[in-house]
C-alpha cells in the first residue's frame, strides 16, 4: 500500500500497487506528451527558420542582382542623354552608343546567363547535398532505431523490418525522383540557353540592320539626322526593353522552378521525417512499465525454449507476492529428484526509453533487489539490464557485485542464461552437502515441532486454568456482593422495626389530657361530651 497526499485538501489516502502504478503511468505519459510535443514544435520552428532565412537570402542576393542592372540601365540611360550634345556628331555617336549599348547588353545577358546557370549549379548542389546529409541522417536514425528496437523489442522485429524496407523504397524512390529533377532542370536549361541564344541572334540581325539603315540614311540625306538619331534611340531602347523584359522572365522561371524543386525536396523530407518519428513514436509510446516488461518476455521466452532440455524440474516464474511492500521481476528455484533445492535465484529485469530524461544506472536498484532476495528467501541475485548502454564494465559481460551486496550479478539479456547455467552447475558440487543440511533441518524440524506441540498444550492449558479461575473469582465476587446487599436489607429491616416500635410507643403515650393541654376548645368539646345527658 502507498500513502499519497491529495495537493488540494491536504489529505492522506492509501492506494494499493495497481492504483498507484496506474497513477505513475498517467503522470509519465502525461509528461512524455508534453515534452514530445514540445520538442516537435523546436524541430518544426527550426525548419520554418531554417527556410525563412534561406529564403530571406535568395531574396537579398536578387535584388542586389537587379539593383545592379538598374543602374547599368541607368548609366546607359545617361550616356545617351549626354551623347545629344552635337548635331553633327549625333549619327556617329548614336552608331557608337548602339554599338556600346548592343556590347554592354551581349555582355549583361552573357554574364546573366552565366550567373543563372552558376546558382543553378549550386543551388541544385546544395540541395543535393542538403538531401544527401539529411538522407545520411535519416539511414543513420533508422539504422538506431533499428539496432534499438532490435535490441529492447524482439517481438516486433518483422514490424520495425517492414517499416524500414518501406523508408529505403521511399528513400530509393527519393533519390529517382532527384536524378529526375536534375534531367529536367538540365534539359530546362537547355533549351532556355538555345532560346535565349535564339533572340540574341535576332537583336543582334536587327541592331546589324538598323545600323546599316541609319547608315544609309545618313550617306543619302543629312536633312534628316534628327530623325533618324531619335528612330535609333528608340529602335535601342524598344530592343533594351526587350531584352529587360526576358531576362527578368527567365530569372522568374528560374525562380519558380526553384521553388518548384525546393518544395518538392521538402515534401519528400517531410515525409521521412514523419516515418522516422512513427518509429520513434512507436518506441516512445510504450510507457516505463512496458518496455521492462518487453525485456521480461524476452527472457522468459529465452528460458522456456531450453526449460524441457535443461531445467526440467525448475520453477521460474514471476514474482507476485508483494505482501512485504516489493517484489523481484522472476524467481527461479531448480530441484533435484529428492526434491531438494540446487540454487535459486532472484531475477530483476530492468529496460527504458531513450527519450527518458531523468536516467536510470544499475545500481540504483540493487538494494531494493537484495532486499527482495532476502525476503524470497533465494541465494543468488542477478539484475538483467539494459541501463547505460555505453559502460565498458556492463558490456564486458557478467559483472559480480559482491563488494556490495552478497552474492549479485548483473548482467546483460545474451548473458541471462549463461549465468542460470554457471550459478547451477557451481551448486551442484555441494548438493551432497545441501542434502545432509536438508536431513538436519527435517530432524531439527521434528524437534521443533514436537516442542511447538508442547506449547501449544501448554499454552491450551494455561489459558483454560486462566478461564476457570477468572470465573471462581468472579463468582465470589458475586457471593461477596449478595452477602452485602443482605446485609443492607437486613440493615434496613431493623431500622424499620425500629421505627415501628417508636410509633407503637408514641401511640401508646397518646392521651386526651395531652391532646387537649393548650386547646380551651377541644377542652370544652371533649368537656360536653363528658357530661350526662338529661
Amino acid at each position: 500500500m502507498h500513502e499519497i497526499i491529495c495537493p488540494h485538501c491536504a489529505k492522506a489516502f492509501k492506494i494499493d500497487e495497481a492504483g498507484y502504478a496506474d497513477i505513475l503511468k498517467q503522470v509519465r505519459d502525461s509528461d512524455f506528451d508534453k515534452q514530445l510535443h514540445e520538442r516537435l514544435e523546436l524541430a518544426e520552428q527550426d525548419k520554418h527558420n531554417a527556410v525563412a532565412l534561406a529564403q530571406a537570402q535568395m531574396a537579398s542576393q536578387l535584388q542586389k542582382t537587379t539593383t545592379a542592372k538598374d543602374a547599368q540601365i541607368q548609366e546607359l540611360k545617361a550616356k545617351l542623354d549626354a551623347d545629344a550634345v552635337s548635331r553633327r556628331l549625333a549619327v556617329n555617336e548614336a552608331v557608337g552608343a548602339i554599338e556600346k549599348e548592343r556590347d554592354a547588353l551581349l555582355s549583361l545577358l552573357e554574364q546573366a546567363k552565366q550567373d543563372k546557370q552558376a546558382a543553378m549549379v549550386l543551388a541544385e548542389s546544395q540541395a543535393r547535398a542538403e538531401l544527401q546529409k539529411t538522407l545520411a541522417d535519416k539511414e543513420g536514425e533508422i539504422k538506431e532505431l533499428k539496432a534499438k528496437l532490435d535490441s529492447g523489442e524482439v517481438a516486433r522485429q518483422l514490424a520495425v523490418a517492414d517499416a524500414l524496407k518501406q523508408v529505403e523504397k521511399e528513400r530509393d524512390n527519393l533519390a529517382n525522383d532527384l536524378a529526375q529533377a536534375l534531367r529536367d532542370k538540365q534539359a530546362q536549361t537547355a533549351l532556355a540557353e538555345a532560346r535565349l541564344a535564339n533572340e540574341l541572334q535576332k537583336v543582334t540581325a536587327a541592331n546589324e540592320a538598323a545600323i546599316q539603315a541609319l547608315q544609309a540614311q545618313i550617306n543619302a540625306s543629312g536633312v534628316a539626322h534628327q530623325l533618324a538619331v531619335t528612330q535609333a534611340v528608340s529602335v535601342v531602347e524598344k530592343e533594351r526593353d526587350a531584352l529587360k523584359s526576358g531576362l527578368q522572365r527567365k530569372e522568374l522561371e528560374k525562380d519558380l522552378a526553384e521553388k518548384s524543386l525546393k518544395e518538392r525536396y521538402e515534401i519528400q523530407l517531410k515525409d521521412r521525417e514523419l516515418e522516422i518519428e512513427r518509429l520513434r513514436d512507436m518506441k516512445a509510446r510504450l510507457s516505463t512499465k512496458m518496455v521492462g516488461e518487453t525485456l521480461e518476455q524476452h527472457c522468459e521466452t529465452e528460458f522456456n525454449r531450453i526449460r524441457a532440455t535443461a531445467f526440467g524440474r525448475a520453477y521460474f516464474e514471476k514474482d507476485n507476492d508483494a505482501s512485504s511492500g516489493s517484489k523481484g521481476d522472476y524467481v527461479f528455484r531448480d530441484l533435484d529428484a529428492d526434491g531438494t533445492e540446487i540454487v535459486s535465484i532472484m531475477f530483476e529485469m530492468k529496460n527504458e526509453n531513450d527519450t527518458t530524461a531523468t536516467k536510470k544506472k544499475n545500481e540504483d536498484f540493487l538494494k531494493e533487489l537484495d532486499k527482495d532476495r532476502t525476503q524470497k528467501g533465494c541465494e543468488y541475485a542477478v539484475l538483467v539490464s539494459l541501463l547505460e548502454p555505453e559502460s565498458e564494465l556492463y558490456n564486458s559481460g557478467i559483472v559480480d557485485v559482491f563488494h556490495r551486496y552478497p552474492k549479485m550479478y548483473v548482467v546483460r539479456p545474451q548473458f541471462f542464461i549463461p549465468i542460470i547455467t554457471l550459478l547451477r552447475n557451481a551448486a551442484m558440487k555441494s548438493l551432497a552437502y545441501k542434502s545432509e543440511l536438508a536431513q538436519v533441518r527435517a530432524q531439527n524440524l521434528d524437534i521443533t515441532r514436537f516442542e511447538e506441540q508442547l506449547d501449544d498444550f501448554k499454552s491450551a492449558f494455561g489459558r483454560n486454568w486462566r478461564l476457570a479461575s477468572d470465573g471462581f473469582e468472579e463468582a465470589v465476587k458475586r457471593i461477596d456482593e449478595a452477602i452485602k446487599d443482605l446485609e443492607k436489607t437486613k440493615d434496613a429491616l431493623y431500622k424499620s422495626a425500629n421505627n415501628l416500635r417508636l410509633a407503637n410507643d408514641k401511640a401508646e403515650d397518646l392521651t386526651i389530657k395531652k391532646l387537649t393541654r393548650g386547646n380551651p376548645t377541644m377542652a370544652a368539646k371533649f368537656a360536653e361530651l363528658d357530661k350526662p345527658q338529661s
